[in-house]
C-alpha cells in the first residue's frame, strides 16, 4: 500500500520509524508548518519533520487543510491508505480521499477520553488503566469504528511522562499490526456503541494553566493524582511565599493535618509538605519561580521558608 502519515510531535515519530522498520511505503508525511520557539525565536522544525527529512521522505507542511493547494498535493501522492497519529482535526476532504480509508492512533480505551489530552486525564482522574487505540476516521473527532486495542494497568504511581513513552511505543506496534491487518483485509471493525459498557462516558478536552493551579481543600489522594497527570507538561503548580512553585513530583501522605489546607510544614533540610483537606502532600521534584528545577533537598539547602 501507498501510505501518508500524518503526524507532528515525538509521539508520532515511534509511530512513523515502526512503519517504515516494518517496510511500509510511505508515500509522503504531512506535518505542521515551522514556527518560532524558545527565548530566541528560532524557527523549529517538529519532530516528525525532522526524522522525515532525516530518511529522505517527502514533507508537505500545510498552513490550510482545506487550501485546494494542498488537497491537490496530496491528491497527487495517490494514497492507498492514510495513518494520523498526533496531528490535527482533518476535513473530510482530507480523510475520505484515500479508498482504504484513514485510520488514527488515539492514547486512550475508546470511547474513553476522546479528546486531546487523553494521558493527562486518565492519570488526573485516578483510572486504573489506560491503552492505546487503533480506529478509522470520521466525521466527530475520535469516534470512528475501532480495530484494536492494546491495555496497560496502572499502578497509581505513573506519571504524564512514563505512561506517554509506555503509549508511544506500545502504540507504534499497535499501529504496525493494524496497518498490515488493512493491507491484507483480515479485520473487523467494532463501532465503539458496541464497546460501551454503560459506565459514564470521561471526556479529555485540552488542558489550560488554569486546570493546573492546586487545589489545597481538595483530598490529597485527588491532588497526587492531579500533580501525577500534569507530570512533566503542562505541570501542577501553587503559590509559596507570593512565587509560583511548579510541583514536578510528589509522595501521599494519609494522616489528619493539624493545619488548614494550603500550609506547610517543613524541616528546611529534607522535606516540605503542604496540607490537603485529609493529608499532605509532600513535594520531591520541584521548580520555584526564577529558579532551575530541583529535588527537594537541594531546594531547601538554598532556601529558608
Amino acid at each position: 500500500m501507498r501510505i501518508v502519515f500524518m503526524g507532528t510531535p515525538q509521539f508520532a515519530v515511534a509511530s512513523l520509524d515502526a512503519l517504515i522498520k516494518a517496510g511500509s511505503d510511505i508515500v509522503g508525511v504531512i506535518t505542521a508548518p515551522d514556527k518560532p520557539a524558545g527565548r530566541g525565536q528560532k524557527v523549529s522544525e517538529s519532530a516528525v519533520k525532522q526524522y522525515a527529512v532525516a530518511n529522505g521522505l517527502r514533507v508537505l507542511q500545510p498552513e490550510k487543510l482545506k487550501s485546494p493547494e494542498f488537497l491537490a498535493d496530496l491528491k497527487a501522492l495517490h494514497a492507498d491508505l492514510q495513518v494520523v497519529v498526533a496531528f490535527r482535526m482533518l476535513p473530510e476532504a482530507v480523510w475520505a480521499m484515500p479508498p482504504k480509508g484513514t485510520i488514527n492512533l488515539h492514547a486512550s480505551l475508546l470511547p474513553q477520553y476522546r479528546g486531546a489530552a487523553p494521558i493527562n486525564w486518565v492519570l488526573i482522574n485516578g483510572e486504573k488503566e489506560s491503552g492505546a487505540t487503533t480506529f478509522f476516521l470520521k466525521h466527530e473527532i475520535d469516534t470512528g469504528d475501532v480495530l484494536f486495542t492494546e491495555k496497560v494497568t496502572l499502578s497509581g504511581h505513573e506519571t504524564a511522562g512514563t505512561l506517554h513513552d509506555w503509549l508511544m511505543n506500545k502504540g507504534a506496534g499497535l499501529l504496525v499490526k493494524t496497518v498490515k491487518a488493512v493491507e491484507s483485509g483480515r479485520y473487523h471493525e467494532h463501532p465503539q456503541a458496541q464497546l460501551h459498557t454503560g459506565e459514564e462516558l470521561r471526556h479529555a478536552p485540552k488542558i489550560f494553566k488554569e486546570d493546573c493551579l492546586i487545589d489545597w481543600a481538595e483530598p490529597a489522594q485527588q491532588i497526587y493524582n492531579k500533580i501525577r497527570g500534569l507530570s512533566p507538561i503542562p505541570t501542577a503548580y501553587t503559590d509559596l511565599n507570593g512565587k509560583v512553585l511548579k510541583v514536578y513530583g510528589s509522595d501521599l501522605q494519609l494522616e489528619e493535618p493539624a493545619i488548614q489546607p494550603g500550609g506547610f510544614l517543613t524541616d528546611n533540610k529534607t522535606y516540605l509538605k503542604f496540607a490537603a483537606s485529609d493529608g499532605f502532600i509532600s513535594v520531591t521534584d520541584i521548580q520555584l519561580e526564577g529558579k532551575k528545577r530541583m529535588g527537594i533537598e537541594d531546594f531547601l539547602r538554598g532556601v529558608k521558608l
